[in-house]
């Protein structure tokens, strides 16, 4: 009993010159295991010249003769590179008695001034003839027996309104008495072309040869069949856009079929029905690496992920006709899509509501105009009778379709869809999902399609997470939070599918960005060297690229001119995040507009290390409101600076040299008066009070500032340099509290009332804000449920590396919130 065949089909691209047809013949003889047949589509380009000759026959004779030709030179030249012996010497002469056939069909053209269909079939299929004959000779030649097979001999068709209609009967007698006379170890079968019922030489329009290999699967009852091109598979989405699109392993029939019909490069829809007729499984393959192992598209129920791949249409627009006198009225989605059908156009999406208000459809765009018209015509009475309102058009729209059988009876699946376009910024004009649930598609705008693609694509967990992100400070604590992401970007694409992508850092006087992503261990070089000068505009739109789904500005500053532009950032959905606290306690006017600007853009703003550095200060008094608790009152060392100060501070070391030692670690501002001032504390506690729901102003908070009268003027090396001329009263202060069992520190109190105070203040020994080690802030939540017995949050609050921990857990955060599988 002989072995059952397989069959292969290689396209142009993979026949394209003599390495290809030699890869080609490679993986032929090295997967032959028993009766095997390819099917082969002309070199690359060569079908584009031949049809190119009849329409020059037509219009300009004169240049007939160097495109046969150019033809004629590459076909000599691949005969020449591939073919010894007697083989070279027999393709030439009927090569050559071809082109001479060519010419013949080419002067009748030139004398009828038209080219009849029968004629461009003819002519147009002589580049199968001429593939099938060389890859079989080099085949031979190696020596493995091969023979090439003429599909006109076999392959019987007549067109139809849908496209070749194959007449299997027919073809599959042919091609038994066409194998009778062939050695069918190894088959070389040209594609793309046939014949008619009465012998006419026709062709299964462009890109037939993937039709061809599927029906000779059929006719062949082969075990498989492989389709070879340049790329690796069927990907999970464009390449183009989504670099990590991947190859999907296994899809079934159904899910390929809406993929092609969504414009994936997958074979044609109406391609696969010989094979699906009798189960037989197709492999999408690269035949420049034939090691990977591709695509099967096969028979099932849909295995693995609920969404296979994601695919795109562009160029598309929205035609909705609308009114009140289409509801409840039958016929009328029957008059609508009739009317289009005789104007001979293509619809690609219909979306309409339960209410029957309206109907919404997508054509291609440069069919809009004539569709508009045709339903104009179509319903023209009850247009002029006010049944209808008219009918409009949205141009610039893209299809996005998400493709998956295992999307069936799952709860969840368009929840996840939208929930990605919502968070992208991109809005949805039109819905649609059949009842087999395998395919759900949204129109939205063209322009947003890239940054769509990518949201949806990671929303599902087929590619990482991907957050563009620029960064306005690069000082201690930004330069710190770029070693933290740098050592950890590895480990969260392998663990939590997030892509950070650092695109931009700046200074306040240089910024660098790339394109794709900047290397985080060359960028105190690559300022220095490179980068150019601060434009924040042109950064932040850098940043915001369109097509990246997410961007997040973090600002590790304390620039009031980059706190001034939240709001504008997060009116066109760009998230920030932020240890800078101007913006959180800017007048209650700006405060409020950011707000709103968040609510408009759909942004987050995350500022935790505003307050606490890397504590969970505020993330504790928002649980304790959302939970329904009262806040009575907030109290504590809020200062990780000042709270280093007063730890250190012992009465043996001056005062002065203290906060210069603090400076120089880091623990205070490159200015420490913005801490002894007890700003930065009033601010937190501003914080505090507006997350608590008051209306709190900078103003309304009592301030016990350290620094003195005549320093609060002047550089900063005239205020250190002066500071020790206060040591002495400082020493006297600390005295006085130890000698009554006491310790100094700066405190930050607001009650519910709204009253505010910060300054420096003498505590018991026994007072949970005594119990301090060095940095450490102390924050004591007095609540109705915890009223007797205070919540404490106790940890470090100062030092670069703490606040960056803080604001990589806020970007962690927000990557969750965006999908992120953390």
């Amino acid at each position: 009993m002989k072995t059952r065949w397989t069959v292969h089909k290689f396209g142009g691209a993979s026949l394209a010159g003599a390495d290809e047809f030699r890869r080609a013949a490679d993986i032929l003889i090295g997967s032959q295991k028993g009766r095997c047949a390819a099917v082969v589509s002309a070199s690359f380009g060569i079908t584009d010249r031949l049809l190119s000759l009849l329409e020059l026959a037509v219009a300009r004779p004169t240049a007939l003769a160097a495109q046969i030709e150019d033809i004629r030179a590459h076909h000599e030249e691949l005969a020449h590179d591939l073919l010894g012996g007697t083989a070279g010497p027999e393709y030439l002469r009927a090569f050559g008695e071809d082109l001479e056939t060519i010419a013949s069909v080419l002067e009748a053209i030139e004398l009828l001034r038209s080219a009849p269909a029968e004629a461009e079939s003819l002519v147009s299929g002589y580049g199968e003839i001429w593939s099938a004959r060389l890859l079989s000779g080099l085949i031979t030649e190696r020596g493995v027996p091969s023979d090439w097979l003429n599909a006109r001999d076999v392959l019987t068709i007549e067109q139809a309104e849908l496209g070749p209609v194959v007449d299997w009967q027919d073809s599959s007698q042919r091609l038994k008495k066409a194998l009778a006379g062939h050695r069918d170890e190894l088959l070389i079968i040209t594609g793309y072309i046939a014949r008619t019922a009465a012998g006419i030489p026709t062709t299964l329009g462009r890109n037939g040869s993937d039709f061809s290999a599927s029906i000779f699967g059929s006719l062949l009852e082969a075990e498989t069949v492989a389709i070879w091109t340049n790329v690796d598979g069927v990907m999970s989405g464009d390449p183009r856009v989504v670099k990590e699109a991947a190859v999907i392993p296994q899809l079934t029939y159904n899910e390929a079929m809406e993929l092609a019909y969504f414009g994936a490069r997958v074979i044609h829809p109406g391609t696969m029905a010989p094979l699906i007729e009798r189960g037989i499984p197709l492999y999408i393959r690269n035949s420049f690496r034939p090691e990977q192992p591709g695509t099967c598209i096969a028979p099932g129920d849909g295995e693995g992920n609920q969404v296979k791949g994601i695919t795109i249409i562009d160029s598309m627009a929205l035609v909705n006709l609308e009114g009140a006198g289409m509801i409840g009225v039958p016929g009328t989605a029957d008059r609508l899509f009739g009317a289009l059908r005789e104007a001979g156009i293509s619809v690609v999406m219909i979306s309409q509501g339960s209410s029957e208000h309206s109907i919404c459809f997508a054509v291609p765009e440069n069919h809009a105009d004539s569709a508009r018209d045709v339903v104009c015509r179509a319903f023209a009475l009850e247009m002029d009778q006010g049944q209808i309102q008219g009918v409009g058009i949205q141009r610039g729209c893209s299809i996005l379709a998400v493709v998956g059988d295992g999307m069936r009876g799952v709860p969840g699946v368009a929840a996840t869809l939208f929930s990605a376009l919502g968070r992208a910024g991109v809005n949805v004009r039109a819905i649609a999902q059949g009842a087999s649930e395998r395919n759900i598609s949204a129109v939205i705008e063209g322009e947003e399609s890239a940054r769509a693609l990518r949201a949806v694509h990671s929303g599902f967990y087929l590619s990482p997470q991907t957050v563009s992100v620029g960064l306005a400070g690069a000082g201690s604590v930004g330069g710190a939070l770029l070693d933290q992401v740098a050592a950890e970007l590895e480990r969260l694409g392998r663990d939590s599918s997030i892509d950070i992508r650092v695109r931009g850092i700046a200074t306040s006087r240089r910024m660098l960005t790339d394109e794709s992503r900047l290397s985080l261990q060359d960028r105190r070089k690559q300022l220095d060297s490179g980068g150019s000068d601060t434009d924040l505009e042109r950064f932040v739109s850098h940043i915001h690229a369109e097509h990246l789904p997410h961007s997040v500005m973090i600002d590790c500053s304390a620039s009031q001119e980059v706190a001034d532009r939240y709001a504008d950032w997060l009116a066109t959905g760009i998230h920030v995040i932020t240890a800078n606290k101007k913006a959180s306690t800017a007048p209650l006017d700006y405060y409020r507009a950011m707000g709103r600007a968040r609510r408009v853009g759909n942004s987050r703003y995350l500022y935790e290390t505003t307050v606490g550095a890397g504590l969970p200060i505020l993330s504790t008094l928002q649980d304790l409101r959302e939970t329904g608790d009262e806040i009575l009152a907030v109290e504590g060392v809020l200062s990780g600076t000042l709270a280093y100060l007063f730890n250190i501070f012992d009465g043996e070391q001056p005062f002065s040299d203290i906060v210069k030692d603090a400076r120089d670690k880091g623990y205070t501002e490159p200015d420490p008066r913005d801490d002894l001032s007890g700003m930065d504390v009033a601010r937190k506690i501003v914080i505090l009070g507006r997350e608590m729901g008051l209306e709190l102003e900078l103003k309304d908070v009592a301030v016990g500032s350290l620094v003195p009268a005549s320093l609060v003027e002047g550089d900063v090396d005239a205020f250190l340099s002066g500071l020790s001329e206060f040591d002495e009263e400082m020493l006297a202060t600390y005295r006085e509290a130890r000698s009554a069992g006491e310790v100094l520190r700066y405190v930050g109190r607001l009650d519910a009332d709204g009253k505010a105070t910060v300054g420096l203040e003498r505590l018991s020994l026994d007072h949970p804000f005594a119990r301090s080690n060095l940095t450490d802030n102390v924050v004591q939540f007095v609540t109705r449920r915890y009223r007797d017995n205070p919540l404490i949050v106790r940890g470090p609050g100062a030092g670069p590396a703490v606040t960056a921990a803080g604001v990589f857990a806020d970007l962690l955060r927000l990557c969750s919130y965006l999908g992120a599988n953390i």
